[in-house]
């Protein structure tokens, strides 16, 4: 397995990964699957280099079997320095350390760019992502209690953050 940044080629297995979540947990708010081409416009804000990218892992047959991603937080110009990171695994990969490897190399590459926080969103409960976020130094600062509505019920989110050593 490799790690690699994204090309718009694994946009679609990106997306089938999303829509398995959106479809079978709450684990995102998103309601309704998306093709492809809807997510482009997301796909596009990132790139190879800067605050705001997208890696996958490459399973032995050329799949993604996951992904990471930083984006922006908000869109206010102060906001600039602080990205919001998602991850997510083909359902079969999970608990395979690939949560950690993506992670790994993110974190990685993102300690040369101008970021001075990470922040991370938690749709509970959800210990695995949990103990995945805080084994790579976040630190829980507060829950936003019942702010999603899916599958009929009301979800609390944990926010978690953590800084960006600089080398």
């Amino acid at each position: 397995m490799r790690i690699r940044p994204a090309s718009l080629a694994d946009l679609p297995a990106i997306t089938g990964i999303h829509n398995h979540y959106i479809l079978n947990t709450h684990i995102t708010f998103d309601v309704q699957p998306f093709v492809p081409a809807q997510r482009e416009p997301w796909f596009r804000q990132h790139s190879e280099t800067g605050r705001y990218r997208i890696l996958v892992a490459e399973g032995p047959d050329s799949d993604v079997l996951g992904y990471a991603a930083t984006s922006p937080f908000r869109e206010k110009k102060a906001y600039e320095t602080t990205v919001e990171v998602s991850i997510a695994c083909q359902p079969d990969a999970r608990g395979k350390e690939i949560g950690r490897l993506l992670y790994g190399e993110l974190f990685r590459v993102l300690a040369t760019e101008d970021i001075h926080r990470i922040v991370a969103g938690i749709a509970q409960p959800n210990p695995a992502s949990n103990r995945l976020h805080e084994s790579f130094g976040f630190k829980p600062i507060g829950t936003f209690t019942e702010v999603g509505r899916k599958f009929g019920k009301y979800w609390d989110v944990v926010w978690l953050e953590k800084p960006v050593p600089h080398p």
